[in-house]
Order: structure tokens, then C-alpha cells, then sequence
């Protein structure tokens, strides 16, 4: 049998930030976040405003429920890129002369549905509720914005729990002229330059604005083994 209870709640929907948006129309949002791509909250809010159909869609079509949660932020990740450069006059309906968000936002969700690639069950350790899709596309890209080095420096020693002693021999081996104490700054740079590139609004609609728990959820993200692509 299908599920169709949904399994995530959009809990963001309640936070003051995206409140404020509610009365955008959505070319508004569309505009917005073209415009300022530093801020989060538009994003945020097309997401709290679609999101539900999204999912429903996908899970009427993936019996998986693990595979669904993997779907439906594999989806929201393709939305966020494709949003960038989107004109909603471009293909518009001849007849009414528009194409609505809600009625693009639908087909993206068929062609996820009908092209994606399904992993394994047991093989995603993706977790929705730990990694809301606006905050992971936020995440992902400061994390591919960073310098190669300092990027898979962060990810040895998250990921596979790597000291910065072994990190050291690794890249040595590999041709790299660095110490343990190196790594250990660059360590401290490259979570720096996380935190101060993820968006504030981003940080305050997730992480209550809180820098321990930006730290926790940095570190909780960089430990997630299987993530969207």
C-alpha cells in the first residue's frame, strides 16, 4: 500500500522570517530570490508554499517511504538550481499567456519521479527531518564554494572520523606538504568559512541563531553519508 501521510511537517512555516512572506505572490518569491541570492527566506517560503504537493506527489509514486524522503530532497535540490534562471514567461500556456510556479514546480517533480535513479533502501542514510531540503541546498553549496583542500579536509575528518595526524599521511602520500597542526588550522578555517557563508536567515530559521548549535549542525551534516546528489 502507497503512503500517504505525509512524513514531513514544515515546521519552518511557523518561524516569524517566512510568516513575513506569506502575502508575496509567488512571482514576488521567484524575484526575490533571483535577486538576492544571499538571503534564504525566499527559498524558504516557495518551499513551505509547495512543499506539501511535492511530497505528495512523490509519495504516490515511490513505495518506499526511505526512498521518498530521498526523492523529495533530491527534488527540492534540482528546484533550487533550476529556480535561478526561471521564466515563467518562457513556455507559458498560449492560451492564458503565464505559466504558473505551481504548475512548473509539478512538472520538475514528474520528471524527478519518472528520470531519477533510486539507491538502494539500504543504502541512503539521508534524514529529512536532520537535513531539511532549504537547508541542505544552502549547506551544499558554502560546502562546494570551499577551497578543494579545505573541503575534503573537513570531510575525512567528519565523514570518516580521521584524526589530523592520518589526514596528514593521506595528503603527504598524495603529494601535499602539510603538517598535523596544518590540518588542524585549516580545519578551524574551513568550519569558519561554513558558518560565515551560510546565510543568517538560513541560520536562523534552522539553527535558532545559536553558534553551538550551528556547529552541531554543521558537524551532523558532514557526517551524512549518503546525501543528494
Amino acid at each position: 500500500m502507497l503512503k500517504t501521510e505525509p512524513t514531513y511537517k514544515f515546521p519552518e512555516s511557523n518561524h516569524p522570517i517566512v510568516k513575513s512572506l506569506f502575502h508575496h505572490s509567488d512571482q514576488e518569491l521567484l524575484t526575490l530570490f533571483q535577486n538576492y541570492p544571499d538571503q534564504g527566506k525566499y527559498f524558504v517560503t516557495i518551499f513551505c508554499r509547495y512543499g506539501m504537493i511535492v511530497q505528495t506527489l512523490i509519495q504516490h509514486s515511490v513505495r518506499s517511504p526511505v526512498q521518498a524522503d530521498y526523492l523529495f530532497a533530491q527534488t527540492w535540490q534540482h528546484i533550487f538550481y533550476e529556480l535561478r534562471g526561471l521564466d515563467l514567461r518562457e513556455g507559458a500556456d498560449p492560451e492564458t499567456g503565464n505559466t504558473t510556479l505551481q504548475n512548473w514546480l509539478i512538472n520538475i517533480t514528474a520528471i524527478s519521479i519518472n528520470q531519477e535513479e533510486m539507491p538502494p533502501v539500504e543504502s541512503i542514510r539521508y534524514s529529512l527531518e536532520m537535513a531539511p531540503p532549504p537547508l541542505w541546498c544552502y549547506f551544499r553549496q558554502v560546502l562546494d564554494q570551499l577551497e578543494p583542500l579545505l573541503r575534503l579536509i573537513l570531510l575525512m575528518f567528519q565523514t570518516f572520523h580521521w584524526s589530523e595526524t592520518r589526514i596528514a599521511a593521506y595528503l603527504q602520500a598524495e603529494g601535499e606538504t602539510i603538517s598535523h597542526q596544518e590540518v588542524k588550522s585549516l580545519l578551524q578555517q574551513g568550519y569558519h568559512n561554513l558558518d560565515t557563508n551560510l546565510p543568517e536567515d538560513i541560520k536562523a530559521i534552522y539553527l535558532n541563531d545559536d553558534i553551538e548549535q550551528v556547529s552541531t549542525g554543521i558537524n551532523q551534516f558532514l557526517k551524512v553519508p549518503k546525501e543528494p546528489e
